[in-house]
Parts: structure tokens; sequence; C-alpha cells
């Protein structure tokens, strides 16, 4: 299995939909993940700390597993099939894992709650992963503050509209 962290989340300018730009920790690969509106606001405003008058739905299912004496302890996107990626989120309850099948979006909005680890099954990686372009020549260590030439992936990035998502 591979570790990921969330690089972003996107708005396409084109569709208005969201997706989910996860980063191998380990290398340069990355694996970007269509998800609905309400998960992405839902991941994104955790992640900028924004304080909500009542628990949204992540907020009260991780409570909810608290509350039953469990404990997330990760979430794997362990699969994808015919273009949709399959989640589970595993959880430790009374000394017992117990793995729940997941949408990816809620899985990582869980996920960030709990601030356990993502990972992503290896398969699933090699399927759908995508790695920037590099030149041959160019040295393995870059400047942080230096872009990255993404090819393809980064004409998609660079179509989408991230506006929405600081408000």
């Amino acid at each position: 299995m591979v570790e990921v962290k969330i690089d972003s989340i996107r708005v396409s300018l084109m569709s208005q939909q969201h997706v989910v730009i996860l980063k191998d920790m380990d290398s340069r690969r990355y694996l970007p993940i269509w998800i609905g509106r309400t998960e992405a606001e839902s991941i994104n405003m955790h992640l900028q700390k924004v304080q909500v008058p009542r628990p949204l739905t992540h907020d009260l299912a991780k409570k909810i597993v608290e509350e039953l004496g469990g404990k997330i302890t990760k979430i794997v996107i362990s699969d994808l099939y015919q273009d949709t990626f399959y989640a589970r989120v595993e959880m430790v309850i009374e000394r017992r894992t117990v793995q729940v099948d997941a949408r990816p979006s809620d899985a990582i909005a869980m996920a960030v709650r709990a601030e356990c680890p993502i990972f992503i099954d290896d398969i699933v990686m090699e399927k759908a992963a995508i790695l920037p372009d590099t030149d041959e020549d160019e040295e393995d260590v870059k400047d942080p503050d230096e872009e990255l030439d993404l090819g393809a992936f980064g004409d998609f990035i660079s179509s989408l509209d991230t506006d929405d998502l600081e408000k």
C-alpha cells in the first residue's frame, strides 16, 4: 500500500465538478479522484479549520464511532473498477478491527477528522496514478519554489477554479 496526503481540492471551470488530488508521500505520483461538491466542501472546511455551529455528517459519523468506544485508524482506497474508486474505513472497536465500505470522498472526509493516514492499494496506484513529466537530464532535487511540469495533468489542473474553495 502507498501512503498519500491530500495535495489539493480543485474545481473544474468547465464542469464545476470537484477533484481531490492525493500525493504519494514517497514519490512524485498523484492520484486524482472526482468527488461531490458536498464532500469537497466538508474536507476543505475541516482542513481550513472552519467552525460550524452543528456537526456535519462526517463529524457525526466520527463521533458515533468514538461513542461506541472505537477509533478510526486508517482509510484505504482499495479498488478501481469501471472508473469507480472504492474505499474502506478501518477502525478498532473493543480490540477488534472493523472495515466499513465507503465512497472515497466520505472516507477521506473521515480521515481528515480522525487525523489518520490515507492509503492507496498498489494496484490502484498502478492503474490510475499520474506522474509529472520530467526531462531525463533533470536533476532529482528541485527548488521547492519551482513549479512542477505536470504535462497533461498540469493542463487539467490549470483549468480548475479554486477561488470558491477559500470561502
